[in-house]
Parts: structure tokens; sequence; C-alpha cells
């Protein structure tokens, strides 16, 4: 894990470009002082997350920043050792950002983060409105019922995180710390972090079909799945006129535009 830890933390960093060779096992294996096998397990996890490929005789990569797959977490634990830290969310609930920012808030609970300040900011759907998606299967319709288990499971998360981040605040944790929340019309087709200001993800919920039980009865839902979207990763350091550059400047813009013009839930 350590291993793992310091290869990620150079890879995300840019000590190794995308693109670039990693040095060879025996190489990472007398530097870290490790075995060879610890190596090669750190390189399985590191390309597991999306972060590295092996191409059989050349040896392991770092994967280009564009267009790839890649696991949330490991960039917002990087985020977290700046001092000023900044995530953006849209999306239907929150339940993915959570699971990433806890580790990071308690790391700063324990004296181990000490950024100087917080902003996080979350766009979640409007659940008192009917929605084309998710919906029934037998008829396509809005369901009510599962408008309220949505609404349950949003609030549980997004609460979470606003509590988390305030408790930091009212401990004197961090000198400045805000976390808000706000309603967005009905579910979007996609999920985007911004994070920091530098790093755009994004990817698009697969519809699936599946069944749920609503007031002790199952339901068949056709249902956005956040947790089956696969993330792409894009950064400001590829160049502000490069492609990912790019998206990062833009998707900075429609989430301003956005939270500008929508009702604010809670702070």
């Amino acid at each position: 894990m350590q291993v793992a830890h310091q290869l990620r933390a150079a890879i995300l960093t840019r000590k190794f470009a995308p693109g670039d060779k990693l040095p060879s096992g025996p190489e990472l294996a007398k530097s870290f002082g490790v075995a060879r096998m610890t190596v090669q397990q750190a390189i399985r996890q590191l390309r597991d997350e999306g972060l590295v490929v092996t191409r059989q005789g050349s040896g392991v990569f770092v994967r280009e920043r564009t267009a790839r797959p890649v696991g949330l977490r490991p960039h917002v634990e990087q985020a977290f050792k700046r001092s000023e830290v900044s995530i953006e969310f849209a999306g239907f609930s929150g339940e993915t950002l959570h699971g990433a920012i806890q580790e990071p808030l308690d790391n700063i609970r324990a004296g181990k983060l000490v950024p100087e300040s917080i902003s996080v900011r979350i766009l979640i759907p409007d659940t008192s409105r009917p929605w084309s998606l998710p919906c029934r299967v037998d008829n396509l319709e809005d369901e009510p019922l599962f408008r309220k288990r949505a609404d349950r499971i949003t609030s549980r998360h997004a609460q979470a995180i606003v509590e988390s981040v305030q408790e930091l605040k009212d401990l004197g944790l961090v000198a400045s710390a805000s976390a808000e929340v706000r309603i967005c019309g009905e579910p979007p087709r996609f999920k985007l972090y911004v994070i920091n200001g530098e790093e755009a993800f994004f990817g698009f919920y697969p519809v699936t079909k599946h069944t749920v039980a609503l007031g002790g009865e199952p339901h068949a839902i056709y249902d956005l799945m956040g947790k089956d979207a696969e993330l792409f990763h894009f950064a400001l350091s590829d160049g502000e006129d490069s492609a990912s550059g790019q998206f990062v400047i833009q998707s900075r813009a429609w989430f301003d535009s956005v939270w500008n013009t929508v009702a604010r839930e809670s702070a």
C-alpha cells in the first residue's frame, strides 16, 4: 500500500507524466527497498485504478489523462493535501462523493491533513417534481414512491457531507469551511465532479432495469446506476488549449451557470 501510495502521488503530481514509462520492477524494488512481488502488487493496484497500463514486452506506462476511466477516491484524497480545497458535484445522490470525501475529512480531524479552507458545492435533483427518469418499467411513468426513496438516499449522503464539513469549522480545525446543497430540476443523465478547479471527472449514468421494494411491494424501475458509471478524467495541467483543459474550463463555467440559477437547499 505504501509503494502504491507513493507511485500514485508521483503520477498525480506529474512526476510521471501521461505516457511516461515507469522504472522496471527490479528498479522500483531496489528504490523502495521491497521485494519485487510487493512492487507487482502495487502496480496491480494502480492498474485497477486506471492510472497505469501494462504493455506486453514494453513495460508499465502512465495512462493518458483524457478519455480513460478512473477511480475518484485517490484524486479526492490528493486534493485535500492542498491548502485550499474546492469540490463541485452535479449528479443523482452524492453517494460516491460521500464515500470518497469521508476519509480526508476524518484525517483532518485526526490532524493528518491541515487545509486552510474547504468549499463543497452539491447540485442534486428535485425529488418533489415528477421525473422522466428514473421511471416505472410498465408504463414509463414517474413513480412517487421511488422519488421518496431517492430523497432519503440523497438527503442522507448530502447532509452528511454538509455536517462533516461544518463540524471541522466548528472545531476550529479549518479556518474557512463551507458546504452547500442546491436543488436542480430532475436527475441529470451524467455525474460531474470538479476538483480544485483544475480537474474534472465526468461519467454517464447507465440506465438499467431492476426491481426495488417500494411500500413493501416490488416495483420494476428503469434506474440511473451511479455506481456503474465510468468516470473519465480531464486536467487543466494538460494545457488550457488542449481538449482536456478545455473540458475543465467548460465544466467550471457550466456548474457556475447552473448553480446561480437554482434554489438553495442548505448551508
